[in-house]
C-alpha cells in the first residue's frame, strides 16, 4: 500500500477500486477520513486547513461536472460559512471539515466559461450578474447562495471605477447575448436597469451611497475615503501642540516664504543653487536654459508669500475645488501642457501607488473634505488636508507642491509656523507618506510632520545671508541619502545657536 499511497496528491478521494487499500491504511495510521470517501495522508494540520488548501482539487473529485456559479463566481472564494455554490447534476449538499459544497440544477456551462481547476468551469462574469440577479434566501444559518443588492452595487461600482463605462457597457451586452441560453431574461432586464442606474442613463432604485453618488456624477474611491478615515482617528486621538507664529519683520517674513517654496520644489526635482532661486525670485531673473523650472519657484512663492491667500482656507467641497484649481493655476502657469488650474484626464502614478482616477477626483475630495472640519487643532487640520490632496494627487502635475500649499494655508491661516520639509528631510516625508498609502499606518506621517513644525519654529529667522546660514547649521540642504550613510540627522536649534 506505501507505494500506491505515494503517488496520491495530498487529499483523494476513495474509489471501489482503492476502498480496501484504503481502509488498511486507516487503520495502520497512514491516512485519515475527512469527509466521504475523502482522506488524506497529512496526519499533522488540521482538517479544516488541509481542505482550504484543496478547496477546488475537493469539489472537482466530488463533482467533476460542476460550474462554479452564483456568488463563488463573483467572490472567487468560499463564502464566509464556507459554502461554495455550484451547477452539478449532484443533488445532495456535501458538508467537509471548513466547507460546504452546495450545489443546484441548471444549464450546463458555456463556450463563455473558463475552465478551472481539476476540470471545472468557472462561470463566466456576465453569467455570473446575472445568476446573481436571482433573489435568494438563507437557508437555516447558511449565507445566501446569491449576493444582496447592495454587494452587487458596490462591485458594479468598483468595476466602472477600475475599468471604465466601456468595459460595463460590454458586459451588459455579453449578459443580453447569453442571458436567453441561460433562462435569465428576466435577470438580464433587471441588470441592465441596474447598471444603466450607475451610468447614469437609466432610473433605478440604488441602495448604497457609493452607487447613488455615481448616478450623480460625483463617484468616489472608496479606499481613499477609508484612508482619510484612518488618518482622522489618528489626529483626533493624537494630542498635537499649538505653536504660534513668532513676531517677524518683513525680511525675516520672506526669507521663511523664500524657503518654503525653495524647499517645496526641490523635493519634487527642480533644484537649483540658493542663489539661482534667490535671483528668480527677488530680482526675477530667469534663466535661459530652465524658464519653466524658474517660474516653478516663482509660481509657489507667489503663493506662499501672499498672506491674503495663504489666509483663505475651504469653507466646503465647492470652496476646496475651487481654491485647489486657483492656486494650480498659478503655480503652473508657466506649463500650458500640465493643464494649469484643470484637474487631470489620465491617470497617474508614483512607485507602487496608483492615485485616484480623473472621473473620481471631484468626488473624493468632497467626500475626504467631510472629514475635516471636525479637526479641532490647526496642525491636524493641516496634515489632513496636505495627505487629501497628496493621495487624491488631483492634477497632471504639481500636486505635492500644492498639497503643501494647502497645509501650510491652515496653519498660516490660525496664526501658527508653517510647515517646511528640508532637503535633508525629504526621504522621512515621502516614506510617511508611502506608510500611509501603502501600510495604512498613520501614525510616520503626523510625527514627521510635528517635527518638521517643531525645526520651523526653532529656527531665527532673518535676512536671507544668515537663515541660510541657521539652515545649513540644521544639516537643511544635505543629500538625504548621503545624510543617511554617516548618521547625519536633521537638527533643531537650541536657543543659544
Amino acid at each position: 500500500m506505501s507505494q500506491p499511497l505515494d503517488a496520491f496528491p495530498e487529499v483523494f478521494v476513495s474509489t471501489d477500486e482503492l476502498s480496501s487499500a484504503v481502509s488498511r491504511a486507516a487503520a495502520q495510521g497512514e491516512v485519515r477520513q475527512l469527509g466521504p470517501r475523502l482522506y488524506t495522508k497529512n496526519l499533522t494540520d488540521s482538517p479544516e486547513a488541509i481542505v482550504r488548501r484543496n478547496v477546488w482539487t475537493i469539489i472537482a473529485a466530488y463533482a467533476p461536472d460542476a460550474l462554479i456559479a452564483d456568488r463563488t463566481a463573483l467572490e472567487n472564494a468560499p463564502a464566509p460559512d464556507g459554502s461554495v455554490f455550484v451547477v452539478s447534476q449532484r443533488r445532495r449538499d456535501i458538508e467537509l471539515p471548513g466547507l460546504w459544497i452546495r450545489p443546484r440544477q441548471g444549464p450546463g456551462p458555456l463556450e463563455e466559461d473558463r475552465p478551472f481547476i481539476g476540470g471545472l468551469r468557472l462561470s463566466s462574469q456576465a453569467r455570473a450578474y446575472l445568476d446573481n440577479m436571482t433573489p435568494s434566501r438563507r437557508r437555516g444559518g447558511a449565507v445566501s447562495r446569491t449576493l444582496s443588492r447592495e454587494e452587487l452595487e458596490v462591485r458594479l461600482d468598483d468595476m466602472i471605477r477600475r475599468t471604465g463605462a466601456v468595459s460595463a457597457n460590454r458586459l451588459r451586452d455579453e449578459a443580453r447575448r447569453i442571458a436567453p441560453l441561460i433562462d435569465r431574461e428576466e435577470e438580464f432586464s433587471a441588470f441592465e436597469k441596474l447598471l444603466g442606474a450607475l451610468l447614469g442613463t437609466r432610473e433605478d432604485e440604488l441602495l448604497t451611497d457609493r452607487a447613488r453618488a455615481r448616478r450623480t456624477g460625483q463617484p468616489y474611491d472608496p479606499d481613499r475615503i477609508a484612508l482619510f478615515e484612518r488618518l482622522h482617528r489618528e489626529l483626533r486621538s493624537t494630542a498635537l501642540p499649538t505653536r504660534a507664529v513668532a513676531q517677524r519683520d518683513a525680511e525675516a517674513q520672506a526669507s521663511l516664504s523664500f524657503f518654503e517654496a525653495y524647499f517645496s520644489n526641490f523635493i519634487e526635482g527642480t533644484e537649483f543653487d540658493v542663489g539661482e532661486a534667490a535671483d528668480i525670485v527677488f530680482r526675477n531673473v530667469i534663466p535661459r536654459d530652465r524658464p519653466q523650472d524658474a517660474h516653478d519657484v516663482l509660481g509657489t512663492w507667489r503663493i506662499v508669500s501672499d498672506p491674503v491667500e495663504m489666509a483663505r482656507k475651504p469653507r466646503d467641497p465647492n470652496s476646496l475645488l475651487e481654491i485647489l484649481k486657483a492656486r494650480h493655476a498659478i503655480l503652473m502657469e508657466a506649463r500650458p501642457d500640465k493643464m494649469p488650474g484643470v484637474f487631470k484626464q489620465a491617470n497617474n502614478r508614483a512607485g507602487q501607488t496608483v492615485f485616484v482616477a480623473p472621473d473620481h477626483v471631484e468626488g473624493t475630495l468632497a467626500r475626504g473634505f467631510e472629514f475635516y472640519p471636525s479637526l479641532e487643532t490647526p496642525l491636524a487640520r493641516a496634515i489632513f488636508m496636505m495627505f487629501l490632496v497628496s493621495e487624491v494627487h488631483p492634477f497632471a502635475d504639481g500636486n505635492g507642491r500644492i498639497a503643501r500649499i494647502m497645509m501650510n494655508a491652515e496653519l498660516v491661516s490660525a496664526r501658527e509656523e508653517r510647515i517646511i520639509i528640508p532637503t535633508i528631510f525629504r526621504s522621512n516625508y515621502l516614506s510617511a507618506l508611502k506608510a500611509l498609502s501603502l501600510s495604512l499606518h498613520p501614525t510616520p506621517i503626523v510625527r514627521t510632520l510635528d517635527f518638521a513644525q517643531k525645526w520651523v519654529a526653532a529656527l531665527h529667522w532673518s535676512e536671507l545671508g544668515e537663515t541660510q546660514k541657521a539652515l545649513t547649521q540644521t544639516n537643511a540642504f544635505m543629500d538625504p541619502t548621503e545624510a543617511d550613510e554617516a548618521g547625519i540627522r536633521l537638527r533643531i536649534l537650541s536657543a543659544t545657536e
